[in-house]
């Protein structure tokens, strides 16, 4: 039996479309937040629960920090540093283009300082998209290709393993991770959403990493999350009053504050009225905290 989890509360009713990407922000003390749908980028702050937006008129798909505190956003055709101050843009690094229109869809940092990064068509032909990796330089390499929807991805503590999600493989699988080259190898199922008793429809989503190694899933049309234990168990299920969370991140000052992100897409008037908070940014608070989140570190270059 799964162990008991404290239950969400819902700190912003924001109604997004398609809620993603939270990111804790320690030096403001604000948590990044994400609507792709509608181009937006939120920052949430949780001492006086308001909420600041920047409307960017283009899809905005993933988020990180780098070195410097600057947002680097996955934007669809670059990476690009976002300055809230006057809400302009710096092109960090150019993606490639595919066969169909693409857009981003998450992206994370490894210990190295390399930012990984999904990418999806935007019509979600299946095998469209892929898993870029951005390298310090700025240089943009394929890790892996034939992708659908690539979504969370995490490095365990314990070292040796990548962990990552191509949504419609209903699977989080673990690639063996060369610690010299920092690429990762064969691939192999951790965890299993077709073991969790959810509906069929149920897709993994983002996830986030405690300090204990579990994986924090949220999981899209499975209206909860999930605690997977580093051998690939499932420890907790915490039941959402959403059908569609769609990400997590640890942030506040200890790292104990659960933050999730959700969406109203595809929900009719009837399944709106069924879950009025749908789109929301929901908390809660586990017994164990979350990692620090690693940032990406591109090289510094005079003049």
């Amino acid at each position: 039996m799964p162990d008991a989890a404290p239950a969400p509360e819902a700190v912003l009713e924001a109604r997004a479309m398609l809620g993603e990407g939270p990111l804790w922000d320690a030096a403001r003390r604000r948590l990044w937040w994400l609507d792709i749908l509608a181009g937006a980028v939120h920052a949430f702050d949780p001492a006086t629960a308001t909420d600041a937006a920047w409307e960017l008129h283009q899809e905005v798909g993933a988020a990180a920090l780098d070195a410097d505190g600057r947002l680097v956003l996955g934007l669809p055709d670059r990476l690009a540093a976002f300055d809230p101050a006057d809400g302009s843009l710096a092109t960090v690094a150019d993606l490639p283009t595919g066969d169909v229109p693409l857009r981003c869809n998450d992206c994370r940092p490894d210990p190295e300082g390399r930012l990984w990064l999904g990418r999806m068509a935007r019509d979600e032909s299946p095998g469209a998209g892929a898993l870029l990796r951005v390298e310090r330089d700025g240089s943009v390499v394929t890790a892996l290709d034939g992708l659908t929807c690539p979504n969370g991805m995490a490095w365990p503590a314990a070292g040796g393993r990548f962990l990552f999600i191509d949504s419609p493989r209903r699977t989080v699988d673990a690639f063996s991770w060369d610690e010299e080259t920092r690429r990762p190898g064969p691939r192999r199922t951790h965890f299993d959403l077709a073991t969790a008793g959810l509906a069929d429809g149920a897709l993994p989503d983002g996830m986030a990493i405690d300090v204990e190694d579990h994986l924090w899933l949220a999981a899209w049309g499975g209206a909860c999350l999930l605690r997977i234990a580093p051998s690939g168990s499932l420890a907790a299920r915490v039941p959402m009053p959403v059908s569609q969370p769609t990400s997590c991140a640890f942030g506040g000052p200890d790292l104990r504050d659960l933050y999730v992100t959700s969406a109203r897409v595809g929900l009719d008037g009837r399944a709106l009225a069924r879950e009025p908070l749908a789109g929301a940014l929901f908390r809660l608070r586990p017994a164990a905290p979350g990692r620090p989140a690693d940032v990406y570190r591109p090289v510094r270059r005079d003049g």
